[in-house]
């Protein structure tokens, strides 16, 4: 994974060069700019800093500096809440390097039985419980027929960033693949943020970054993003297409965990295409249980 310095600096110069003089409110001095965006002497007037103090942040160092500069510089760059936290989240572990080594070393690897007696007790909708590497760590009996494509790699536990940068039954099962694409790497870049020494993140991102010249892309974007609630546009190998909504939902005495649920709006195609999967998974685990038998 990126040094953390360098994630900080490239950070800032990423969301710096999106921003015109323009849209900060501010006079565009000459035709000549040598950079896109804001130059380093506006932010640092934007965020009431000196150009010195402002040139130290973004060589990528954040130790130290007070709330009220973050807040200042997170309104001058014009962050959005997911740009705002990662911001906040790189200081963090800037200021606390050798405590961040050991808080939330490994995410989460599992579900308690409880958990998955939740995921059981929804029958009408897919439901499943990722790690923030999203692993897919635990599901419904519908869940396990929607991911089908994800789950036939015998890899375990199956991970979504892999099954999107490194198979390419996922450019069928995505009908809006980049999209997907793009929300995943800024997710990952979101957690390497916020806890930059996950090992098997760090090793997740490798390889990655090795094997995907589109993640590579992605990755290099610095792009973040939080992924609560919408819409998700699939084409399943066996019922077609399902347009479903989704909802994101952590589990407070479960760090790191997070419920995913998927619904079709009432007398839709997808809710038909819901009813579709479920008829077809019943048949598919008979036909399993049966050559089981044999």
């Amino acid at each position: 994974m990126d040094d953390q310095r360098v994630q900080v600096r490239e950070f800032l110069i990423s969301r710096r060069a999106r921003i015109t003089p323009e849209q900060a409110g501010l006079p565009a001095y000459g035709g000549n700019r040598r950079v896109p965006g804001l130059r380093r002497e506006e932010v640092a007037l934007l965020a009431g800093v000196s150009i010195d103090y402002y040139v130290r942040l973004e060589r990528g160092n954040l130790a130290g500096v007070s709330y009220g500069v973050l807040d200042n510089l997170a309104n001058a760059l014009q962050l959005d809440e997911a740009e705002r936290t990662h911001l906040f989240d790189l200081a963090r572990a800037a200021a606390s390097a050798p405590v961040a080594r050991q808080r939330r070393a490994h995410a989460p690897v599992g579900v308690t039985a409880t958990i998955q007696q939740v995921l059981d007790a929804i029958t009408d909708a897919p439901a499943w419980v990722r790690n923030a590497r999203h692993d897919l760590l635990a599901a419904n009996h519908l869940a396990r027929a929607l991911y089908a494509p994800l789950l036939a790699d015998p890899r375990r536990p199956a991970n979504s960033a892999r099954f999107i940068y490194l198979d390419p039954a996922s450019r069928e099962f995505f009908v809006d693949w980049d999209r997907a694409a793009d929300d995943i790497a800024a997710m990952l870049r979101s957690e390497a943020g916020r806890n930059p020494h996950d090992k098997q993140l760090i090793e997740l991102i490798g390889e990655l970054s090795t094997r995907s010249a589109d993640f590579r892309t992605r990755w290099a974007a610095h792009n973040v993003r939080f992924h609560r609630t919408g819409h998700k546009n699939l084409h399943h190998p066996a019922v077609g297409p399902l347009e479903l909504n989704f909802e994101a939902m952590e589990f407070p005495a479960h760090p790191g965990l997070t419920l995913l649920v998927y619904t079709a709006a009432p007398n839709t195609p997808a809710a038909d295409g819901l009813k579709l999967l479920a008829t077809w998974a019943a048949t598919t685990d008979a036909i399993d249980q049966s050559s089981h038998h044999r």
